[in-house]
């Protein structure tokens, strides 16, 4: 497998980042190691709140969101997904696919060797996160979902998404940064755009960001449609506390939380919440928002440690 290290000094100074790096190798899967990124806060005895991005995103779009959680007494880890951020990027397309990452994060998940973790996932971090609990639900003790889903190819994806796929793989530049202000509300700084655009020097650094929206399952023949469907009974028989945080203004994940609420259990009594004012990356558009709903959840279910 060949792949491309974003270097050092494309993080330099990036507006509102200013975190500490921290770097694990695992196993690439076909015999090689891979350098993967997170960023981990708080005291080390804390309870662990997980925070996942998605698709074309990386950490970066969690730094309104680490202090307050930090400040109430969490730890935080929010990694960067393989060919994402300051992790290591494969340079074929054909060397991701949902399970690659699925696998990779799991590594690093029982590295890190992380319990009671209350997971907040949005988009592909909803995708990859929610697996994870369904297959260690032992790990976790609450999730957050925003903005995510977990399709499986039973219902047709929205038309909101299907435009995405094909603007994805026709569209000549994958300009990120701009992608990204694209589906936020709020308008972003040109330096934010450009920390955004930050890990891709070139085109040859996107292999990952370019094939993400194909490994989505919207065919019930998709290879991880059946282990979607899996991963939906198991989460309907945990107990774990499960709330949903929507933004108002996301076509593609639009009703997403109805889903949730309708189908896990766990989920009842929960104060679920919709976001106002908050685009597809609500993150950017209600950072410290959404951090106060973490900690009121934790709080309200009695899941610090």
């Amino acid at each position: 497998m060949k792949i491309l290290r974003t270097p050092d000094h494309r993080f330099e100074a990036l507006s509102g980042y200013g975190f500490t790096p921290r770097y694990l190798t695992i196993d690439d899967g076909e015999g090689g190691e891979l350098r993967l990124h997170y960023l981990d806060e708080g005291a080390k005895e804390a309870t662990p709140v997980l925070l996942l991005h998605g698709e074309p995103s990386w950490s970066y779009l969690y730094r309104k969101m680490i202090p307050g959680l930090v400040d109430a007494g969490f730890r935080v880890l929010a990694p960067d997904l393989i060919g994402f951020g300051r992790s290591d990027k494969p340079t074929e397309r054909s060397n991701y696919s949902y399970q690659a990452h699925l696998d990779w994060m799991t590594q690093w998940l029982n590295t890190i060797d992380l319990q009671s973790v209350v997971l907040f996932c949005q988009d592909w971090g909803g995708l990859i996160g929610l697996r994870l609990v369904a297959d260690q639900p032992e790990r976790f003790s609450g999730v957050v979902a925003a903005n995510t889903f977990l399709p499986t190819g039973d219902v047709k994806p929205s038309q909101a998404f299907l435009d995405w796929q094909n603007f994805s793989q026709n569209t000549p530049n994958f300009d990120v940064g701009n992608i990204i202000s694209g589906a936020t509300v709020s308008d972003l700084d040109a330096d934010v755009i450009a920390a955004y655009d930050a890990p891709f020097p070139d085109d040859s650094y996107k292999a990952g960001a370019r094939q993400f929206p194909l490994l989505v399952p919207i065919t019930r023949q998709d290879p991880q449609s059946q282990a979607n469907r899996d991963a939906w009974q198991t989460l309907a028989g945990l107990s774990l506390p499960f709330l949903t945080a929507f933004s108002d203004q996301d076509p593609i994940t639009e009703g997403g939380d109805l889903a949730f609420q309708k189908t896990i259990p766990s989920s009842a009594d929960q104060k679920h919440i919709t976001i106002k004012d908050g685009g597809h990356f609500l993150q950017e558009d209600k950072g410290e928002e959404l951090a106060d709903v973490v900690i009121g959840f934790i709080r309200d279910n009695n899941l610090a440690i």
